[in-house]
This record gives structure tokens, C-alpha cells and sequence, in this order.
């Protein structure tokens, strides 16, 4: 360039264009790192085949895994788990005014000046550990002494939507993240083929609210859940299109990525290097993600475990999915089965389509940890089961029986990971309106589950918008009963 005689080129040059365009300076100490992750010289680099190589947790871990079971609508834990033999004997009678004094429902005019409402559900004692179980969960029921069942959970919010978003994100506003991508976050992922991240839906809908339940919020991108579906192509437009060949797929590829590359220098967005994991991530996986759903290689006693058809898309299906996914090294499944809302009236009763949905996960769930457990993969890899919130004890004004939505108490359980098998932990009272012994918030739940993994939560953050923001926000205390 012919500058003017009274200037210098020196002087021309601004100190954006000095960092940015200097060999020794910082857009070339940039380059640098980039194109080594872009194996420069011909050298690999775990940058260019994982976004998120496995990282060290706080302290040692006992779970390195988890499989979180999302029974979205929330289940009825008083026709499950939680036996209350007191409602059954007070049913249809009023509620004692001191129950509900001060409480809010969803829907305040169905259920004031309701009944309490028994369940007509049989309950038996199962296994070593004495727990109740209903008639409805049969299968699950031959797992209680493998698993913890907490009957004190708390949550903050009663519309589905925002208390689904509240127990996955620890706040029910938009814009947090998930704990999935918290967790790979935190401890990246040890599997180069897939993301660190899977989500499964089963189930005649998507639940409320959709994406945001495992989205990044404002961690990167690459940290989302990346939904995969039972059937079909695993993933969407991941096939490459007729007459592409994998070389001119390859050069596609390498020619975007220099592209990206030559951006992201100019830029410094993060977001591009997303960008390029992202393409790279998706030429590996159209390989390994048709090789995961394909059942063929999975025993005739396996599939019967699991009651799978192969060929059917199904919550069983996913579960067996599920174990396939940890074994390669997947850091979070996350499976969503709807509906489990039951109000009263069509499609949401407790008698037929109560009974439904608990034999779509009941063989399903129970499978997946027994198959765990005999693969030794139960040691660290933790299983959560639960939904946004529980049922209130008493029925609502409806066409037939049905419950309203409940946050004081409701029942989870953990299976695996450092958990305590067998054990029962938390009590309500009498009519399952409240914990009158070790309440578990939400908080505390994930301040658990984080610990499981070696992560300390007050630790585990991300600073946003001059605050560092983590899962459990400003609370949360470690279940120290809940550890094995």
C-alpha cells in the first residue's frame, strides 16, 4: 500500500492491526494453537478429534456416567412408590385445612374444596430392603435393593414447562444450562465418535419446552444435548446426499474448515471453533451412529431382558441404547418418556392411562440396570429416575380421578454411580402432603449428583455477564445419606 510521505507505514497500523496481522503476536500465537489442532505437519491432536477430550474432575469420582430416566408430566408417586395407607383410609373425606394452608396448586379451582383421594392401587413389600412397590411396576420392583429411593423431594415450580427447565437447569428461566452440558463442561467426554451428550425421546409427544431442557445456555454450544432418534436416520440430514463421495465429502469438509479457521482468527469467536467440531464431529458419526442403533449384534436374551422389538422405536429400545452409548464412552444419556400427566379425563387418567405408561418403561427401566449392574458398568455409571414434581394427595374436579401437580414431595431414585443400594431415604406425612424427615430440594440433588461425579458444585462455574453462575446456583447441600 503507497501511504502519504507524512506517514509512516508504521504509524498506519493500528494496534488491532498489529495483534492481528504480527507472526510473533497474538493472532499468530492463535494460528498457531488452530492449525496444530488442525494436525499441522501431519501431528494429531485429541483438539481435533474430540471438542471435549475427558478432563479431571475436583476429586475422585464415583460415578463417571449418568443415565438420567425423564418421566415427563410428572408421576403419581402415591400410585407408585410412596404407600399411604392412612389416605386410603380417609379417602373421599375432606382435607385437614392445615395440609394445604398456604399452598398453591397448578390449577387452584379444580382442586380446592376437593376430597382426599386413595389410591386403588395394590402396594407390596419387594425385596431385602422392605420398599413399597405398586402392582403397577412389577419389573422395578425386583430392583429395590439396587437402587435408593428418595420419597422427599422438593421443587420450586408447579407448571410443567418451567419445573421441568427448574430440575434440569436448577432455575426455570430461560437461558441456563443444562446438567448435561454442566457435566461435559466439566468433565468433557471420553468418547471421540459421538457426542458427550445423547438425548432419547419416546413417547406420543416431545416434552414441554423442548430443546432448552438440554440446551448450553450460555456455556458453548458443543455441550448441548444432541438428540437421537429410534428409527430411521439417527440423526438428521447426517447421511451425505447421492453422488458425494467420502473424498469430495473430505475436501468439502477441509475446505470449510480452513475457512472457519481463517475467521476465527480474525474474530477469536469461540463459537467458530464449535463450528468446526461440529462438522468434524458429524463426518465421524456417520459411521458410528448407524453402527449404535443397530441391535443386530445384541443377544436373543438381551432383547427379551429389555422387551425389545429392534425394529420398534420404544422406551425399552432407548434403554438399551442407553447401556450401548455409556459403554463407548458417552458422558450423559438423558431418556424422555411422555405422557405422564394425570389430571382425570381423556388420556390422562389413573386408571387406563396410568396403567399404559408405566408398561411402556416399567421392563424397560428395570432391564437397564440389571444389565448394568451384570456388565459391571453399574459401578460408575448413576442412573436418575424421577419427573419435574410429584401428585397431590387429594383428587381434582375432573371427568374421572385424577391429580393435580405437587412440588412438596415426590419420589426419585438412583441406582449405581456410589449411590446406597437398597436404601430408602426420606419420609412424608401421613397423607403425602409434606417431608417430615430429610427433604431433598432439587438443589440438594444436583449438589449430589455433581459430587458423584468428583465435581465440587460451588466450584463447577462459568462466568457470564460479570457473575459466576453454576448448576445449583447459590444453594444446594450434598445428600450425604443418599452415598454408598
Amino acid at each position: 500500500m503507497n501511504w502519504p510521505e507524512s506517514i509512516s507505514p508504521l504509524q498506519a497500523n493500528t494496534r488491532r492491526h498489529f495483534f492481528g496481522r504480527c507472526a510473533m503476536g497474538l493472532g499468530g500465537i492463535a494460528l498457531a494453537s488452530l492449525l496444530e489442532g488442525q494436525k499441522l505437519f501431519g501431528a494429531t491432536s485429541a483438539a481435533a478429534t474430540n471438542p471435549m477430550p475427558p478432563r479431571l474432575p475436583h476429586f475422585h469420582p464415583r460415578a463417571k456416567k449418568i443415565i438420567s430416566l425423564f418421566m415427563a408430566g410428572a408421576p403419581s408417586q402415591l400410585e407408585l412408590f410412596d404407600y399411604k395407607p392412612k389416605l386410603v383410609e380417609l379417602n373421599g373425606q375432606p382435607i385437614p385445612p392445615s395440609f394445604i394452608e398456604g399452598k398453591r396448586f397448578a390449577f387452584m379451582d379444580s382442586s380446592h374444596g376437593t376430597n382426599l383421594l386413595g389410591t386403588g392401587r395394590k402396594f407390596a413389600r419387594r425385596g431385602q430392603c422392605g420398599a413399597w412397590v405398586s402392582e403397577l411396576f412389577p419389573h422395578t420392583a425386583t430392583i429395590v435393593d439396587d437402587i435408593t429411593l428418595v420419597h422427599s423431594c422438593a421443587a420450586d415450580l408447579f407448571n410443567h414447562a418451567p419445573a421441568k427447565l427448574f430440575m434440569n437447569t436448577g432455575s426455570g428461566q430461560f437461558g441456563r444450562p443444562s446438567m448435561g452440558a454442566w457435566v461435559t463442561y466439566g468433565l468433557g467426554s471420553e468418547c471421540d465418535d459421538l457426542p458427550g451428550f445423547v438425548v432419547l425421546q419416546s413417547g406420543p409427544r416431545g416434552p414441554r419446552g423442548g430443546a432448552v431442557n438440554w440446551g448450553t445456555g450460555f456455556l458453548p454450544t458443543s455441550f448441548q444435548g444432541v438428540p437421537l432418534r429410534g428409527s430411521g436416520e439417527p440423526i438428521l440430514n447426517l447421511t451425505s446426499p447421492r453422488g458425494i463421495s467420502a473424498t469430495r465429502q473430505r475436501q468439502t469438509l477441509d475446505a470449510l474448515g480452513d475457512l472457519n479457521l481463517r475467521r476465527a482468527v480474525e474474530t477469536g469467536d469461540p463459537e467458530i471453533n464449535t463450528r468446526i467440531a461440529a462438522y468434524e464431529m458429524a463426518y465421524r458419526m456417520q459411521s458410528s451412529a448407524p453402527e449404535l442403533i443397530d441391535l443386530s449384534g445384541e443377544s436373543k436374551a438381551t432383547l427379551d431382558l429389555y422387551g425389545v422389538d429392534p425394529a420398534q422405536p420404544s422406551f425399552a429400545r432407548n434403554c438399551l441404547l442407553a447401556r450401548r452409548l455409556v459403554e463407548r464412552g458417552v458422558r450423559f444419556v438423558q431418556l424422555y418418556h411422555t405422557n405422564w400427566d394425570s389430571h382425570g379425563g381423556p388420556g390422562e387418567n389413573l386408571q387406563d392411562d396410568l396403567e399404559k405408561v408405566c408398561r411402556d418403561v416399567d421392563q424397560g427401566q428395570a432391564a437397564l440396570v440389571k444389565d448394568l449392574k451384570a456388565r459391571g458398568l453399574l459401578d460408575d455409571a448413576l442412573v436418575i429416575w424421577g419427573g419435574e414434581f410429584g401428585r397431590t394427595p387429594m383428587g381434582e374436579k375432573r371427568e374421572t380421578a385424577g391429580r393435580n401437580h405437587h412440588i412438596d414431595a415426590f419420589t426419585m431414585w438412583f441406582a449405581g454411580g456410589g449411590v446406597k443400594a437398597g436404601r430408602i431415604l426420606g419420609q412424608t406425612d401421613e397423607l403425602g402432603f409434606s417431608p417430615v424427615e430429610d427433604r431433598c430440594h432439587v438443589h440438594d440433588l444436583h449438589a449430589t449428583i455433581l459430587h458423584l461425579l468428583g465435581l465440587e458444585h460451588t466450584k463447577l462455574t462459568f462466568r457470564f455477564q460479570g457473575r459466576d453462575f453454576r448448576l445449583t446456583d447459590v444453594h444446594g447441600e450434598i445428600i450425604l445419606k443418599m452415598l454408598a
